[in-house]
């Protein structure tokens, strides 16, 4: 089986002096994700979360991501 590279956009390298290529990227990246969030948007209510294991993090965001889904869907 091969792997199948669909794009061509590479990973911008990480160096010591700022690009405006990268900075004009992430802006275009952070306008990109609030417009998909919409004003609605509120996966994961406010507040500090304690977790002692990754699984039980990983939980807790997986609970929030469906019900975000089943919130969107069922408009």
């Amino acid at each position: 089986m091969t792997m199948k590279t669909v794009g061509k956009r590479s990973e911008p390298t990480i160096t010591f002096h700022a690009s405006a290529d990268n900075l004009r990227e992430g802006a275009r990246f952070n306008e990109e994700t609030q417009r998909i969030a919409g004003k609605n948007f509120a996966l994961i209510p406010k507040g500090v979360y304690h977790f002692k294991t990754h699984e039980e993090a990983n939980a807790h965001w997986n609970t929030y991501c469906v019900k975000e889904v089943v919130r969107r869907n069922t408009k």
